[in-house]
């Protein structure tokens, strides 16, 4: 059984999409009871036109942070490529005392090359930016929680960095770490996270659990500790039309078929979304985030909050 709860959260991506639409969803779905709400955080749209407008994250959030009271808020997840981690402690620390304490600290190695390039950041190497991740977690935990913090590493050089105020959460904001490196990141994960996101079907996420908790062994810590949370997109309808554009598009983009891509989509009926959650919660996941882009469906994501997620949670 499970040490954590079934929670349902969506994320709204700020690309190709105007500040009024995403405040007006952040605002409906804190009241139809979703558990979190995240954004992301690029400069520019992802699987689409570069040019196109993109919302930075951390404003974003801390405007959100003021126009919701209820659910969890975070990134899925912050760059650690492109931000100092103390300065994103200070980030972190300040939204977290906007939202009255509800942040959620996302936090990855980035993957987006272009962003990079035309901006002028480094991009690393992949063992760069997953040591650079190491050490970033390691200085973020010790903003939050200590009154100076010194790390003298690779990639940060830190030296009797004050951090004042602190987090309003009594232990700190928790870490949510995303990705699916087997050999390191997911070490990464059984080291410092709180909380884990993937992007995959239950039988894959069940294999990535195992090897977080094989992990865990080595490191020292019990992993039943983080709670394991899932990325898809949401398609509650049974309009058949738009479910294979849905399972298309998602193929795509992971380069499977849409037969396959379906595994990974809450998609269908309220019985075919039940389903889909006790598959995964039988794998170790019990947080499931929807991706979203707008235009979004705004009647799905409050019909599968009133009628799927009452349901799943009992």
């Amino acid at each position: 059984m499970s040490e954590h709860p079934v929670r349902f959260g969506i994320q709204t991506g700020q690309q190709n999409v105007e500040w009024s639409q995403i405040l007006d969803l952040w605002r409906k779905a804190d009241e139809w009871g979703y558990d979190s709400l995240w954004n992301f955080d690029h400069f520019y749209p992802i699987f689409t036109d570069p040019s196109g407008p993109c919302l930075e994250n951390w404003s974003t959030l801390g405007a959100l942070a003021m126009a919701t009271t209820k659910a969890r808020i975070g990134q899925l997840v912050s760059g650690n490529t492109y931000r100092h981690p103390c300065v994103t402690a200070k980030s972190a620390v300040t939204v977290d005392h906007i939202s009255g304490g509800r942040l959620n600290m996302g936090i990855g190695a980035g993957w987006f090359e272009a962003e990079h390039t035309a901006y002028g950041l480094d991009f690393k190497t992949v063992r760069g930016r997953l040591e650079a991740l190491d050490e970033a977690c390691t200085i973020i935990k010790s903003m939050f929680t200590q009154e100076q913090t010194t790390l003298h590493g690779k990639h940060y050089d830190v030296t009797e960095a004050y951090a004042s105020p602190k987090p309003l959460q009594d232990n700190g904001i928790p870490f949510m770490i995303g990705g699916t490196g087997r050999k390191v990141l997911l070490k990464l994960v059984a080291k410092h996270a709180d909380m884990w996101n993937a992007m995959a079907p239950p039988a894959t996420m069940r294999q990535l659990i195992d090897v977080i908790a094989a992990h865990g062994e080595t490191v020292g810590r019990d992993t039943g500790e983080i709670e394991k949370t899932v990325m898809m997109p949401l398609c509650y309808t049974g309009d058949t039309d738009r479910q294979n554009m849905v399972c298309g598009l998602t193929a795509a983009m992971n380069e499977t078929t849409p037969d396959e891509a379906r595994k990974s989509i809450m998609i269908g009926d309220k019985q075919e979304c039940l389903d889909k959650v006790a598959a995964y919660v039988d794998a170790g996941v019990t947080h499931f985030i929807f991706m979203t882009f707008a235009p979004y469906f705004v009647d799905e994501i409050q019909a599968f909050a009133e009628e799927v997620a009452p349901a799943a949670r009992s």
